[in-house]
């Protein structure tokens, strides 16, 4: 089980809520105090027996060399379109692989999909719902994780395999 606290609890809340956490099967604890507290953050990671993960909001590689160097992850968070594009998602994904850490690409799965299968450590593709509801909306060609595992490219179409869909995305469009 994950739990995303969303930077919602204090270091004190989230130590209390660890055991009863951890009780329930919980394994990776995603933002259990704000991304901006990495001192606290790095003392979680070492007192918690759950994975203490952050990262989704990050825009630049130092931002996440700073949740590493910090100690404040277990695995870093990126998510390419924040931290620019399948090129930044990558510098983050090899910032972290040279640390010894597991990479999650956040949100959006069909625009991560390519990059992360080509990457060590990739933890896993987040499937968010609403960021899949909008791709299902906008887009024809997204992945499908039924039975557990998504294949990129498998349906031969170029680039990400995405193609828009103007008739579904013209009621969105803005002149």
């Amino acid at each position: 089980l994950y739990v995303d606290a969303n930077g919602a609890y204090t270091g004190g809340q989230a130590r209390r809520l660890a055991g009863p956490l951890a009780d329930a099967g919980v394994t990776w604890f995603e933002e259990p105090v704000s991304c901006d507290h990495l001192t606290t953050l790095a003392d979680l990671r070492h007192r918690l027996p759950m994975d203490v993960t952050a990262g989704e909001y990050g825009y630049t590689l130092p931002y996440f060399a700073q949740l590493i160097t910090a100690g404040a992850v277990d695995c870093l968070q990126a998510d390419a379109t924040r931290c620019g594009g399948i090129t930044g998602w990558l510098r983050a994904a090899a910032l972290a692989h040279a640390h010894g850490i597991d990479i999650s690409g956040h949100c959006a799965p069909s625009a991560h999909a390519h990059a992360a299968a080509a990457v060590p450590g990739l933890r896993h593709l987040e499937w968010f719902h609403d960021h899949v509801r909008i791709e299902r909306l906008l887009f024809d060609g997204v992945l499908d994780p039924g039975g557990g595992s998504i294949t990129p490219g498998a349906a031969g179409a170029p680039g990400l395999g995405l193609t828009l869909a103007e008739e579904r995305a013209e009621p969105y469009r803005v002149q």
